[in-house]
């Protein structure tokens, strides 16, 4: 009699919204794990480990923003598949705990954009970002390959106001001819328009374009907008995609709040009996 009174009393759980909560969260456990493994391979590759000087533009860096973003993922899918899986509410309890950290983080960065979008802070502090990935173009690869994304296929820009911003990088100075840089008073190949019919990228095209005198029209050859106002141009067109998205992302982070909450509840009122 005990044993069909202890059957009886497991079914109050529920199992679709444990199993439920399992694969969701072994899902994104999973997907974080493969973020954090890239990320921490490409700071492997690079030698970011052992080289400290790397290390100044940490912020900046993609493999540590995938090594971040990995590792928060990992963590909270983690506590959520197994807490469902075993049932245990400490780890529930961090999973919840953790999903409203992340809600109110996210709520926070949507007010502060809302407020300080016309004060000209968020352009200021784009503005220092793509200045850095400038100057420092060369040196990392994965930065390297951030900016020829930005200006090549998400936005189609040049610079941080033009092309003449990459005057700050000691390759493409105009000085740096002098010493016999064959890419001075040009712009990376990511500046260059997409030509008709082009097959094979021309990874030439952005040289002497910046030159008194050049023989070509440089409008035709390169993109002559700042990535800050394409990227703002950019925010402006997408607003409504970008504010629908992010609603439904924090509507289903409740959601799973309150799934996880309820399951929590279910499980503490069913130990309860057994008591």
């Amino acid at each position: 009699m005990p044993v069909r009174k202890y059957r009886h009393e497991t079914r109050e759980v529920s199992c679709c919204m444990k199993y439920l909560l399992f694969v969701c969260n072994t899902l994104l456990w999973m997907t974080g794990l493969i973020i954090l493994a890239a990320g921490v391979w490409a700071w492997n590759e690079k030698d970011a480990f052992s080289n400290q000087f790397k290390l100044t533009l940490l912020v900046l860096d993609p493999a540590f923003v995938l090594i971040c973003t990995g590792s928060v993922a990992f963590l909270i899918g983690f506590t959520g598949s197994v807490g469902a899986l075993r049932e245990n509410t400490c780890l529930l309890g961090t999973f919840i705990m953790l999903m409203c950290v992340l809600l109110i983080v996210e709520v926070c960065f949507g007010v502060l954009y809302l407020v300080l979008k016309d004060k000209g802070w968020i352009k200021d502090q784009a503005t220092e970002g793509l200045r850095a990935f400038i100057i420092h173009y060369r040196e990392d690869p994965d930065q390297q390959n951030l900016i020829d994304w930005i200006q090549e296929d998400w936005l189609q820009c040049c610079g941080i106001e033009g092309p003449k911003d990459w005057d700050s990088n000691n390759y493409f100075n105009c000085s740096s001819s002098a010493i016999g840089s064959r890419e001075a008073c040009g712009v990376p190949f990511s500046c260059c328009r997409r030509q008709p019919h082009e097959l094979i990228k021309n990874k030439q095209c952005g040289y002497d374009v910046r030159k008194e005198g050049y023989s070509f029209e440089i409008a035709k050859i390169i993109y002559d907008k700042g990535c800050v106002q394409a990227g703002e141009e950019w925010m402006e067109r997408n607003l409504i995609l970008i504010s629908t998205s992010a609603i439904i992302a924090i509507f289903f982070q409740i959601l799973f709040v309150i799934f996880t909450q309820n399951l929590r509840a279910d499980i503490n009122a069913q130990k309860s009996k057994w008591h």
